[in-house]
């Protein structure tokens, strides 16, 4: 896997070995960066990716979260449990010397957010990719929301298998979704 676009264009992406992490591939990637660097996402949306604050909830290896950083966001915050996943994110980001722009916790992001104190940076663009029927994105955004780590007019990208339910809260509005063989992008605005 490499980033498919922005400052850091061709880096490899480390992965770790099995079944347990499943990374987005770099073909689906960089559509889903297309989509974002090219949609009008309106005035109360903007530019979703220049300078904004991104938050990769179920980050596996990080290449959603690194791929933002390299083309324009200004900082990520990184969620991962999986130790394996953990050793991977952490190599990826010590390898493209973005340090100074993530954050890693090394805990499941709906526990992890439970236990921290309100945000002092909400999130304006946040990838959620967990494993999939599990009804674990519902799940992250109600704890995301409670403490305040979602910026108004956030971008929600969520990745699930195809034909899976997605019910978020009322105050989000669905933007797009695009399949891409047995997965499917959802695009929602947190209009909170």
């Amino acid at each position: 896997m490499r980033i498919t676009g922005g400052t850091l264009r061709g880096r490899t992406i480390k992965a770790p070995e099995g079944l347990t992490t499943r990374p987005t591939s770099d073909r689906v990637r960089q559509a889903l960066f297309n989509i974002l660097l090219h949609h009008d996402w309106g005035a109360a949306l903007g530019r979703v990716l220049n300078n904004r604050i991104v938050l990769d909830a179920f980050a596996g290896t990080g290449a959603l979260g690194i791929e933002a950083l390299s083309q324009g966001a200004a900082k990520a915050f990184f969620f991962e449990k999986d130790r394996a996943a953990l050793t991977a994110l952490t190599t990826n980001i010590a390898a493209m010397t973005i340090q100074s722009s993530a954050s890693v916790f090394p805990h499941d992001v709906r526990r992890a957010v439970a236990r921290e104190n309100a945000a002092s940076e909400a999130a304006s663009l946040l990838f959620l990719d967990p494993p999939y029927h599990q009804g674990l994105i519902e799940e992250a955004v109600q704890k995301l929301s409670q403490k305040n780590w979602i910026a108004p007019h956030a971008l929600f990208v969520c990745e699930t298998a195809r034909g899976e339910a997605l019910a978020l809260p009322e105050n989000c509005a669905h933007h797009l979704t695009r399949p891409y063989g047995d997965t499917e992008i959802h695009f929602w605005e947190w209009t909170a």
